[in-house]
């Protein structure tokens, strides 16, 4: 057990990166649809490329969405309309009338015959009005036409009128009128008239319940298709156009077909296809890791940072389709490249981006479209987006990646459609909304410098801002020190360009890679302006240790200052594991006779393990060392720089660097060429 245990923390890196994939691919097979997937692939417009096909079991043809909502919107304008007839309403209105006439009889002094006469009239009108039925005007129905028929419910009873049968206010006034007499009427008729009015009142509603129930009703009955298919009948032929009935009749197919295939005995097997198709996307990620980025993947890190990435865009394309897949192309998917390449480079960017959109291939719905449409996005993201700490790139970049999203989608629609009068102008608003949402990388790279430690070109810009509070303190502790950092800082930018390295890297890192030195100044001859060496008082140990120590020194200064592990890199490596020779030398020459342990005249190490840190080596003890010649030529540097490189190469300095001897040439050249035009004598001016 124990030496299962020993093992494992033996290979604790390989350990983490096989969790970590597995958990990746239990978390993006999580995020699939529960569905089969068809075995054909077609399109409208598209010929048919297989062979004949036939049905191999009985299924419905499914109408379309388009169908479905013009039947819907059909069944509500032709809904049927209910009102209720208030027979109580009826009731109450012929009791309140007979009171009304018993206390005029009572009171007013019309003669018995005549108020007889008015009664039968009142009587007679309002059974009229009855039989007809007064609609409230007060109750919120949709518009109708006199001949449009209702229906009426009285009681249990419902019957279909016209609605035109119903009398509103205007038209039961006209009815006591034409009953009651010819004008000027008398006081009896004025007396029936007033009272009628008073009494009268709506007795038929609009029922909106039982209106909007039974419409539900008729919206749940709505059958979702139009015709069957048996086995073995005749579904398309080879190299017919998929449009029209067939069309309808493939996409059906498919549905059920996919209904079929995703049932409780092949749920397991249909995972088990996904795992293996998402783990040979992830495995290949980690392969090109391992071949061509061995930086990258030996770094659990960054490693889980580019994971993590690759989940997160599949997580949130897959809750845009969950929700709304309206919005699928609102996902700004290039984000992950410019991420990517922001922080590592433009090939593991595309390659990363490509693998992600095939897998979201399964879950999309048009995935060759979507995979394509995405594929030349991110190559135009690739190839356009640079130098972000320029303002004016993200955006010009972001407009072209904008811009072909809306051409590659004109062009599937004009293909599919066979003209631009269908083209749904809606997704050109998603497209820039997507390229709106583009500017979210700049969020994402800070975020992700801060939880992943990571350093982009902006941090790189703003670091290498000689007016920042470090170096501008190092400018005024160890003036000489801050100038010989800025030579090298050139000399290293200029190498870098050269061989196609990092320049934003190396020459933020050269800038910064002697902060140790301002602790103690005066202990380094380039801040000796007074001719005072404070070594000539110290052993040639104590004064090495001194040296040395403002690596150590630095690192924490820059820990302190909280500087980013890319640049304290630098300040590790810059003197890798080399000897601080002339001291080392001075305690040899002080005791011949005794062995010097070199050890304690070396530098903690470790030796450079990029090009961009082997760069900085380079230059770092070319600048130096070109300082101590009293006559440079254009030889004497030449001889000076080749000495020092052989030097660190027969010390093994570059072992772990990944540069080649014709990159170390290049530097060479650069640096040379450099410092001949640093050196340069000017002629002398007469007095």
């Amino acid at each position: 057990m124990s030496q299962l245990i020993n093992k494992i923390y033996k290979n604790n890196a390989i350990v983490y990166k096989i969790l970590l994939f597995l958990v990746a691919v239990v978390a993006i097979v999580y995020l699939f649809p529960k569905g089969g997937q068809f075995k054909y692939t077609f399109s409208k417009g598209k010929p048919w490329q297989y062979d004949n096909l036939y049905a191999t079991f009985d299924f419905s043809i499914q109408k379309t969405e388009e169908e479905l909502a013009a039947e819907k919107q059909d069944l509500i304008g032709n809904s049927k309309q209910y009102f209720i007839y208030d027979v109580n309403k009826v009731t109450q209105v012929k009791q309140d009338f007979t009171a009304k006439i018993n206390s005029v009889q009572s009171t007013d002094s019309i003669p018995k015959s005549e108020l007889m006469g008015l009664v039968s009239v009142g009587n007679y009108v309002v059974d009229l009005v009855y039989k007809n039925g007064y609609l409230s005007e007060n109750t919120q129905h949709k518009n109708l036409k006199s001949n449009d028929m209702v229906y009426l419910i009285t009681g249990s009873q419902v019957e279909g009128v016209n609605f035109g049968r119903f009398l509103v206010s205007r038209d039961v006034f006209q009815l006591i009128t034409d009953n009651i007499g010819e004008t000027p009427y008398n006081h009896g008729q004025n007396v029936l008239l007033n009272i009628l009015s008073e009494v009268l009142k709506p007795n038929v509603f609009f029922d909106a319940n039982f209106t909007q129930k039974s419409l539900d009703e008729s919206l749940n009955n709505i059958s979702y298709t139009k015709g069957l298919i048996t086995a073995g009948e005749l579904i398309i032929l080879k190299g017919d156009i998929v449009e029209g009935k067939k069309l309808a009749v493939l996409q059906s197919l498919k549905l059920e077909s996919e209904s079929k295939v995703w049932t409780e005995s092949n749920y397991n097997w249909i995972i088990f296809g996904y795992t293996i198709l998402v783990s040979l996307a992830l495995l290949m990620l980690l392969l090109f890791l391992h071949k061509y980025r061995p930086e990258i993947f030996i770094n659990n890190n960054k490693v889980t940072f580019i994971f993590f990435n690759v989940f997160l865009m599949i997580l949130i394309q897959t809750l845009v389709i969950k929700y709304n897949v309206d919005y699928l192309y609102v996902v700004p998917l290039s984000i992950l490249p410019i991420v990517l390449k922001t922080f590592f480079d433009a090939r593991l960017g595309l390659f990363t981006h490509v693998l992600t959109v095939l897998l979201l291939g399964f879950i999309v719905p048009n995935s060759f479209e979507f995979i394509y449409l995405h594929i030349i996005a991110g190559i135009v993201t690739i190839l356009t987006v640079s130098e972000l700490y320029k303002r004016a790139n993200l955006f010009i970049s972001i407009a072209q990646i904008t811009l072909i999203y809306m051409i590659t989608y004109f062009s599937f629609s004009i293909i599919k459609e066979g003209n631009a009068s269908q083209i749904n102008w809606g997704y050109f608003m998603l497209f820039s909304a997507n390229g709106l949402l583009s500017f979210l990388s700049l969020f994402f790279i800070y975020m992700y410098e801060k939880i992943f430690g990571l350093v982009s070109d902006v941090t790189l810009l703003e670091l290498s801002n000689t007016n920042t509070k470090l170096l501008r303190e190092l400018n005024e502790k160890a003036p000489g020190t801050f100038q010989h950092s800025m030579q090298v800082a050139n000399l290293a930018e200029a190498a870098a360009n050269e061989i196609g390295a990092n320049s934003m890297l190396v020459r933020t890192g050269a800038l910064y890679h002697d902060i140790g030195k301002m602790l103690n100044p005066m202990y380094f001859i380039e801040n000796q302006s007074t001719g005072v060496n404070p070594h000539n008082d110290l052993s040639p140990k104590d004064s090495a240790f001194i040296i040395i120590s403002h690596v150590i020194k630095g690192i924490e200064l820059a820990k302190e200052h909280r500087l980013p592990d890319r640049i304290i890199d630098f300040i590790r490596t810059h003197h890798g594991t080399s000897l601080v020779y002339y001291f080392y030398k001075k305690e040899q020459d002080l005791n011949p006779d005794e062995e010097i342990n070199p050890s304690k005249f070396q530098y903690p190490g470790p030796i450079p393990f990029s090009k961009e840190t082997a760069i900085l080596m380079i230059c770092d003890a070319a600048e130096a060392a070109s300082k101590s010649l009293k006559n440079p030529t254009a030889q004497s540097i030449e001889r000076l720089i080749d000495k020092i490189v052989e030097k660190q190469k027969s010390d093994n300095q570059f072992i772990n660097s990944d540069i080649t001897f014709r990159e170390i040439e290049k530097i060479k050249k650069v640096i040379k060429k450099k410092l001949m035009n640093i050196y340069h004598l000017r002629i002398e001016y007469p007095d």
